[in-house]
C-alpha cells in the first residue's frame, strides 16, 4: 500500500529568461514501512523535492497524496496542522527550541495541537533515543548527536505516516552519524516506521531498501537495493 505518491511534480522558480526548473515531472510512490534514499548532487532538485513532499512549498504542477490525501488540496494553516500531524520532519542543523528540554522538544508537536503528551509513549521515545538521562537538559547541554536524537523523538511523538528526514548526518561527526542511522533504521524496522533519507551520502543510501537518485529535477534511476 502506498503512503505516499509523487505525480508529475514540477516547481518553476521565476518567469520568463530567469525561470529555472528545479523539478521537472517527477513521479514515484513509497509503500508502508520501506526505507527509501532520495540521492543527488546540490542543485539536483532533491531539497526542493523534501520541501514539496513536507508541504513547505507549492508545486508549480503535479501531486502529492499522503495516507490518501491530496496535501495541496488543503488550505496553508490545514496543511500545516496536517504536516504536524503526518510527516515526521528530520533536519540537518535539528531546528530544537533553545528554550524548552529535550522532552519538551519531543512532545512540541502535540502541544502545538493542544493534546496532552502521553507519559507511556515519551517514556519509550526516551529510552528508544537514549535520552531518559538527558530528558531535563537544555539543547546547548546536549552534544550534536543527542540534538538529532531528540529531533528524532520529535519526529516520532505522533506517530506520522513517514519520517522525511534532510541529511540527518550531514552536521555529525562518524560516530554519531552511525549512531544517528542505526536510531533510524531501528524505527523503521521495529515500528515498521516508513522512512525517507534525502542525502548526498552514498554510504547512507546504501543502508536503505531502495534508492532513488535525482538529477537536473528529474528521477535518474530508481532501484531496489535490497530484495
Amino acid at each position: 500500500m502506498a503512503i505516499l505518491t509523487v505525480e508529475g511534480l514540477s516547481k518553476i522558480y521565476g518567469e520568463g529568461t530567469t525561470a529555472v526548473a528545479a523539478l521537472k515531472g517527477v513521479s514515484f510512490a513509497v509503500n508502508k514501512g520501506e526505507f527509501v534514499a532520495i540521492i543527488g548532487a546540490s542543485g539536483s532538485g532533491k531539497s526542493t523535492l523534501m520541501n514539496l513532499i513536507g508541504g513547505i512549498d507549492r508545486p508549480t504542477a503535479g501531486r502529492v497524496t499522503i495516507d490518501g490525501n491530496d496535501i495541496y488540496k488543503l488550505s496553508e494553516s490545514e496543511r500545516a496542522i496536517f504536516r504536524r500531524r503526518n510527516v515526521g520532519m528530520v533536519y540537518q542543523f535539528y531546528n530544537l527550541i533553545a528554550t524548552l528540554t529535550a522532552e519538551e522538544n519531543i512532545t512540541l508537536p502535540r502541544l502545538l495541537d493542544n493534546r496532552k503528551p502521553d507519559a507511556a509513549k515519551l517514556a519509550h521515545i526516551l529510552a528508544m533515543t537514549g535520552l531518559t538521562e538527558r530528558a531535563t537538559h537544555l539543547p546547548s547541554e546536549l552534544s550534536g548527536g543527542q540534538q538529532q536524537r531528540v529531533s528524532i523523538g520529535r519526529a516520532l511523538i505522533n506517530d506520522p505516516a513517514f519520517i522525511l528526514a534532510d541529511e540527518p548526518t550531514g552536521n555529525l561527526d562518524s560516530k554519531s552519524s552511525h549512531e544517528i542511522m542505526d536510531l533510524l533504521k531501528l524505527a523503521n524496522k521495529r515500528s515498521h516506521q516508513t522512512l525517507l533519507v534525502i542525502t548526498h551520502d552514498e554510504k547512507i543510501a546504501l543502508q536503505a531498501d531502495r534508492i532513488i537518485t535525482i538529477g537536473d529535477g528529474t528521477i535518474l534511476s530508481d532501484e531496489v537495493v535490497k530484495g
